[in-house]
């Protein structure tokens, strides 16, 4: 068996791959490299753009994993957990249907290193009645997710792997397995009853799902292999979860007794044989506090239980081996000095500079109001340019600045990126479109999804223009501009023109990202 020393997003790809499996995704942090290093594995495989590609959204890339579902194929899709929220549409239908063969990789940010939000993709899982793995380290990613195929085809029902940002960017050794001589396939199973979601076909689904999958899900996290029960000393027993696991072990000197949990449902019994064995319970989890409200509904409040709920542990924020000093020592660790934090900056020779720029000089004197969007443009609200009142999720900065604009503010701009105008702005600027709405969009086209490492967009040439107009904007007020310092003045005026016209208007502002295409002549 190969070793290699793996990032466990790394570890990951190398399962779907040994899997025989296909990979859909829509990059994102800390995600991104799960599908990244799937396309390089399957690079010489003749159907490789079928095998592994990027989707313009995470809810087309879960849909078109149904569809492999259906076909026979396996299939895992992978994203941040924002993205989960985007298709959480087909992944609440696809737990009643039934999709064997398909794994949803979703990769949760604690402590918002590159996110909007601290979310934990468990309680999805289980809102949507699904089993759920959690690795600790780059070798139980790559095992888990193996083992998440062969359990979503014996209960033909999506599995979530739910990574964090440490477990995806931490590398570790990982123990290859064999790799699947083909492109794993089943028997299509063409049956409206069990694929189509009439509320007659359904309700039976749903009954099957609770009454005969779930009981068969809390069986397979007694008997999984991911979930370790020690019993030693009796003062203390710890429920560690995934990742927060390795932060525990850093104590072990210290006689407490453990359970180790790598998969939900939760695995009861294993919690009770713990509780009966300890005076006092503590959950040590990374995310919300998950397992800890489970705890009183299992254990009929039969022992206290310490965690992020009474301040034990950190509520919020990323986990650290600091973060359990109160429990197992009493005492702050030594802190390290405080540095200078470096405020995120737009790279050199940015094109988004030269268009925030130019929007300056266009919008000098005005009261305007901006909403902008998730990408790199999201630091114009900073030094220098400050433009950028509202940001809350991808696509908002259309429709947020609809919702100004009807509300009577004047000078409303909304900047929106290209991959993210096809990841989520279409649907706002048609409806921008259909009213005329007092606005004007800047569409930064930097030729690439730039924030996430240069992924490829699916607006070459000029299909941008043609979308616009397409959804119903005016040819008149679609106007292209080239962001380089030398016309800063000319794109200024032009701006300015567009921003005074009482309707909708659109300024596409084109130049390739400088770190995809070091190579421009301008």
């Amino acid at each position: 068996m190969e070793k290699k020393l793996l990032l466990g997003n790394e570890a990951i790809a190398y399962a779907i791959y040994h899997s025989g499996a296909y990979g859909t995704s829509y990059p994102g942090t800390p995600a991104t490299e799960i599908q990244e290093t799937l396309i390089r594995l399957y690079k010489k495989h003749p159907e490789a753009n079928n095998l592994a590609r990027w989707s313009i959204n995470e809810k087309v890339a879960l849909e078109r994993a149904i569809g492999l579902s259906f076909a026979g194929r396996r299939v895992a899709v992978s994203f941040k957990h924002v993205g989960l929220n985007v298709a959480l549409d087909p992944f609440m239908s696809a737990a009643i249907v039934g999709t064997p063969g398909l794994v949803v990789i979703s990769a949760d940010d604690p402590g918002m290193h590159s996110s909007q939000n601290e979310q934990d993709s468990r309680v999805l899982a289980d809102f949507a009645l699904t089993f759920c793995l959690e690795p600790s380290n780059s070798q139980e990613a790559y095992d888990m997710t193996k083992k998440a195929f062969e359990i979503s085809e014996e209960l033909e029902l999506q599995v979530m792997v739910r990574m964090v940002t440490r477990t995806s960017h931490v590398r570790g050794n990982v123990t290859l397995g064999e790799k699947a001589e083909k492109i794993h396939q089943r028997d299509i199973i063409r049956d409206p009853k069990k694929w189509v979601v009439l509320p007659a076909f359904a309700r039976p689904n749903y009954q099957k799902l609770l009454e005969k999958k779930l009981p068969l899900q809390k069986k397979l996290t007694e008997e999984s292999e991911f979930n370790q029960l020690v019993l030693r000393g009796k003062k203390r027993g710890i429920i560690a979860c995934g990742n927060a696991f390795n932060y525990v072990m850093e104590h072990d000197d210290k006689d407490f007794s453990y359970l180790k949990i790598g998969t939900y449902p939760a695995p009861v019994e294993k919690i009770k044989k713990l509780a009966d064995h300890v005076e006092q319970l503590v959950v040590v989890e990374e995310g919300y506090p998950f397992v800890e409200r489970q705890l009183p509904a299992i254990l009929y409040n039969q022992r206290p239980i310490a965690g992020k709920l009474d301040g034990t542990v950190p509520r919020a924020g990323e986990l650290q081996p600091s973060s359990l000093f109160n429990l197992f020592d009493g005492k702050k660790p030594a802190q390290p000095p405080k540095v200078p934090v470096r405020p995120p900056a737009l790279c050199k020779g940015c094109p988004h500079d030269d268009t925030f720029y130019a929007m300056e000089d266009a919008l000098e004197g005005k009261e305007y109001y901006a909403f902008s969007d998730i990408g790199c443009y999201t630091l114009g609200l900073l030094k220098p340019h400050h433009i950028g009142d509202v940001v809350v999720c991808m696509g908002a900065s259309i429709s947020g600045g609809i919702g100004a604009a009807e509300a009577g503010l004047k000078n409303v701009v909304a900047v929106i990126g290209d991959s993210t105008f096809t990841h989520s702005g279409l649907t706002g600027l048609a409806e921008a479109a259909n009213h005329n709405t007092n606005l004007t969009l800047f569409i930064l086209d930097n030729c690439g999804t730039a924030m996430t490492g240069g992924q490829p967009t699916l607006t070459p040439d000029q299909t941008l223009e043609k979308m616009v107009t397409g959804l119903g904007v005016s040819p008149q007020h679609l106007k292209v501009i080239t962001p380089l310092r030398r016309y800063r003045k000319e794109n200024a005026e032009l701006i300015q023109k567009e921003i005074e016209y009482p309707g909708l208007s659109v300024i596409i502002a084109r130049r390739a990202c400088v770190e995809l295409k070091k190579d421009t002549n301008d």
